[in-house]
């Protein structure tokens, strides 16, 4: 159970009940704090709509801080958002075999996304040798849009773990069918 109410736009001011526009109980609980929920809510939207980097390897990113932080928050609504935006069920499968150290059929750049939403996640920052690879793929406009996902989503989970945000009955079947480690 959280640790804050989950609120309704009913519960805000008018002015504020924009935010509720995607009834999610993580942000049904940030707005309990309207300006930032609305500063996360900027760079969350810029991450999803603003940035050029891929929206596949970008949820890719995002699912490896989710599982390697075994958020099942997190974990189970990139599954659905990854799916909308290309994702395969064997990419997700792929993913959590990389995490094992496990060959895939992963394409290149997917891998090294993937390393790189690892190195960040395990040890803050990206090795010298994955950002020069990313840089030479992605150039430095995507390879920082890349960087501040993976930075964001690793302060999201933070998020989601001490306001202990449940995860709603309609993203259980992720959860069912990619279950995170105990």
């Amino acid at each position: 159970m959280a640790r804050v109410p989950y609120l309704e736009k009913s519960d805000l001011a008018e002015a504020d009940q924009d935010l509720l526009n995607r009834p999610i109980w993580l942000f049904k609980a940030l707005v309990n704090s309207p300006k930032a929920a609305r500063a996360f809510a900027g760079l969350g939207g810029y991450i999803r709509y603003g940035s050029k980097l891929d929206p596949r390897l970008r949820e890719m990113a995002i699912l490896q801080v989710g599982w390697l932080t075994r958020s099942p928050y997190e974990w189970s609504h990139h599954i659905k958002l990854g799916h909308d935006f290309g994702v395969s069920d064997a990419d997700v499968q792929a993913l959590i075999d990389e995490s094992a150290g496990k060959p895939t059929g992963l394409e290149g750049l997917a891998r090294t996304v993937l390393q790189a939403a690892r190195e960040m996640t395990e040890h803050g920052a990206m090795t010298e040798p994955t950002f020069a690879t990313l840089q030479a793929a992605l150039g430095n406009e995507q390879v920082i849009d890349l960087t501040l996902t993976i930075g964001f989503y690793n302060a999201v989970v933070r998020v989601l773990a001490t306001l202990q945000i449940d995860v709603e009955p309609e993203y259980m079947p992720y959860l069912q069918k990619f279950p995170l480690p105990a």
